[in-house]
This record gives structure tokens, C-alpha cells and sequence, in this order.
């Protein structure tokens, strides 16, 4: 089942605030993989192109880093460690 969302505000900021907030929450700690393009489309009913956004601001906040072929995994913030 998808989560809803408002289709009154846009979709890629809702589907960026979800991941934001299981970051925050920690269902998503410090280097664990994020969702892909694929993933997300299924979970949100989405596009792809959505889907791409929402990570692409993710990315630009600096809460996931990408590596090529690999995928995408949250970053570590400043002052934060892993250890």
C-alpha cells in the first residue's frame, strides 16, 4: 500500500520530506542505502522523473550522498559520527 499523498502540493517535495523524516527518525541511520528511482516509483505510484527529483534534493540538502552504480545511502552530517 502507498502512503498518500496531496496531490495539491508537489508530489516530489512530499516524496523527499518522507525520506527526510525516516532519515531523521532513524528507520534510515548514517550509510544505509536509500530507496532507488525504481523503488520509490513503486512505493509512491510516482514517476520515475519524480521520483529522480525528490533524491535530487535530497542529495543538494546533503542528507544522501550518490555513488554511480551503487546507489544512494545517507550522508553523514557535520558534527555527527559513526562510530
Amino acid at each position: 500500500m502507498s502512503p498518500e499523498l496531496d496531490r495539491t502540493r508537489p508530489v516530489w517535495r512530499q516524496v523527499a520530506a518522507a525520506i527526510a523524516e525516516r532519515i531523521a527518525d532513524g528507520r534510515y541511520p548514517v550509510g544505509a542505502r536509500v530507496p532507488s528511482v525504481v523503488e520509490l516509483s513503486a512505493e509512491f505510484g510516482i514517476a520515475a522523473s519524480t521520483a529522480q527529483k525528490a533524491l535530487a534534493h535530497l542529495k543538494a540538502e546533503g542528507l544522501i550522498r550518490a555513488e554511480v552504480g551503487l546507489g544512494s545511502f545517507v550522508a553523514e552530517r557535520l558534527g555527527e559520527s559513526t562510530e
